[in-house]
């Protein structure tokens, strides 16, 4: 799984073999503020996310707790929070669904990609990650280009025939919201809503991890009204 919001790093032990949901949902406003929301659903594979957890290890990996991951989750959010142009930090857990909702405020685009880039680069065991100089994000004002960084390692190689089939059974669906009309966008397989003040693009996990442009577009919108 591409662009993972970086307190769930602690749950890729187990998420990778499950069916997964990803949303991700960005509204930017006019002056460039905005809203950034990631949800993760791993409720279809709960069953097998709670045998793991009883567990002590797994493939030589100690599993957390839920407890552990609570206190993990806690403190990336302590962390984000104190980020410059990053406000309003909410992260909800359900660990009786395996649902998780990360919602943060942010002052500019740019602000949005650095914090989430600094918190990587501080929590990773890799450092001078070559991925960390990607701009995923760029608005111009009257255009924003999207992409998804590889920020993880491409491990399809080594999943067994069934993680695939629950990879290819996940989705991740991305939202982009405007203050005004959409006027055109460069990915074919983006859909406008009705109202052209918002556009999605939907692809299945596996697909995902083996070719993370299928998220990439460029949307161009309508000039500011003076």
């Amino acid at each position: 799984m591409k662009l993972k919001l970086y307190f769930l790093l602690i749950l890729s032990l187990f998420s990778l073999g499950s069916c997964i949901e990803i949303f991700d949902d960005l509204t930017i406003h006019n002056d460039g503020t905005g809203t950034f929301k990631y949800n993760i659903n791993l409720s279809s594979s709960k069953l097998k996310i709670n045998s793991i957890l009883a567990l002590d290890s797994l493939e030589g990996k100690k599993v957390p707790s839920i407890p552990f991951i609570k206190e993990e989750i806690a403190r990336i959010k302590a962390k984000f929070e104190k980020k410059e142009g990053i406000s309003n930090v909410s992260i909800e857990t359900n660990f009786t669904d395996f649902l998780f909702k990360l919602k943060c405020d942010f002052t500019s685009v740019n602000a949005l990609q650095e914090a989430i880039k600094e918190i990587v680069s501080e929590e990773s065991l890799t450092k001078n990650m070559e991925d960390l100089s990607h701009i995923w994000l760029k608005w111009e004002g009257q255009k924003l280009t999207r992409s998804i960084p590889e920020l993880t390692i491409n491990k399809t190689k080594s999943l067994t025939e069934n993680e695939i089939n629950l990879l290819k059974q996940g989705k991740y669906t991305s939202i982009t919201r405007f203050d005004r009309i959409i006027e055109k966008f460069d990915n074919p397989s983006a859909k406008l809503s009705g109202s052209k003040l918002a556009i999605m693009l939907q692809t299945d996990t596996y697909s995902l991890v083996k070719n993370a442009k299928l998220l990439e577009n460029t949307v161009y919108l309508s000039p500011l009204k003076n």
